[in-house]
């Protein structure tokens, strides 16, 4: 049709973004490692041509798919929404096409991810697993492709994750320094053996605080809260004033737990910060908006998407390399949850 622009090409991208078709051929295929910065302004190029590889041509090519799957235990949380949205952001810059899946924590939705990528019918997989026990990947004869993110240990397959130990003890150090003493935790599952890897790292990282501090712990504060949602975290509140439990502060394991507390403390007449302070972990969109807003901890979404993308391609081109993990960096975010 007269006047319609022409497709842009891997030459248009090159050229904007000042590199060689051929690094813009690998930050689309992943097959070759390409620099952070790098990557970044190649991606940066290809937003602004509106540039669409061909995934048809380069399955031709490589006998792939051109489609990954992302699984997460419950797409519900408004953390596996924006953790999703990089995820999905990033993996179609770099030419996949994404199928979503939710595991519900169900090992057999993991076993039969796992099918679908040993057939060929996706790439690779991206999953969340609550707990390496009873997750798949520890079951499995042999892997496809495939990078774990979040707390789950292991040295069998790619991770990555954020050092939620340090970063839960972190923020219990916070709240000790404002002068709390008596600290739930609301989240943690205590030593139940069905506990998820996040509660027991989280819940460490909360104890190893206290115990720094020459606090005792107390298992009348540690409030297990499942499913991780707004619900749930004001149900927390309710069973502690319930039971008559005193405290000054609440470390909440998420902020949709947090956003809860908050909810149900002012529905007794408690101020926050004032009569208790309160912390969230996350940083997702409503950690800013509550009244305070929320003190969290927070990490870049859309790094750690990228890591995972790129641990997955790498994969994909090498089968046979040890193992890797990629520890994403996080910072405290202080707002006016725990500002006395």
């Amino acid at each position: 049709m007269a006047g319609r622009a022409a497709r842009a090409t891997m030459k248009d991208v090159a050229a904007l973004a000042g590199v060689s078709a051929k690094t813009v051929s690998n930050v689309v295929t992943g097959t070759t490692y390409v620099r952070p910065e790098t990557t970044e302004r190649v991606e940066a190029a290809m937003r602004e041509l509106d540039f669409v590889p061909n995934l048809s041509a380069r399955g031709l090519r490589n006998g792939r798919s051109g489609t990954i799957a992302v699984a997460l235990p419950d797409l519900g949380t408004a953390f596996s929404a924006e953790l999703l949205h990089s995820l999905v952001e990033v993996a179609h810059e770099r030419g996949f096409a994404v199928q979503v899946e939710e595991t519900a924590s169900d090992p057999g939705r993991e076993y039969e991810l796992l099918s679908r990528a040993r057939a060929h019918l996706i790439d690779g997989l991206i999953l969340n697993p609550i707990r390496f026990e009873d997750s798949a990947i520890g079951h499995a004869d042999h892997l496809p492709p495939v990078v774990l993110i979040g707390e789950v240990e292991q040295r069998v397959a790619d991770r990555v994750h954020v050092d939620s130990l340090a970063a839960s003890r972190e923020i219990t150090r916070h709240v000790i320094g404002q002068g709390a003493r008596r600290i739930a935790a609301v989240g943690g599952d205590g030593d139940d053996a069905s506990a998820t890897a996040t509660s027991r790292v989280r819940l460490a990282g909360y104890r190893d605080a206290l115990a720094e501090a020459g606090i005792p712990a107390d298992p009348a504060l540690e409030i297990s809260s499942l499913p991780w949602t707004v619900g749930s975290g004001a149900a927390a509140v309710e069973h502690l004033l319930a039971r008559g439990a005193r405290f000054d502060a609440i470390v909440a394991f998420t902020d949709s737990l947090a956003a809860g507390a908050l909810h149900a403390l002012h529905a007794h007449g408690l101020r926050v910060p004032e009569d208790v302070l309160l912390t969230g972990f996350d940083d997702v969109e409503i950690a800013r908006f509550t009244t305070p807003s929320l003190t969290t901890i927070r990490f870049d979404r859309r790094a750690f998407a990228r890591e995972a993308l790129t641990l997955l391609e790498w994969r994909m081109g090498d089968r046979a390399h040890a193992p890797r993990a990629v520890r994403v960096p996080y910072e405290l975010v202080i707002r006016g949850s725990t500002s006395r």
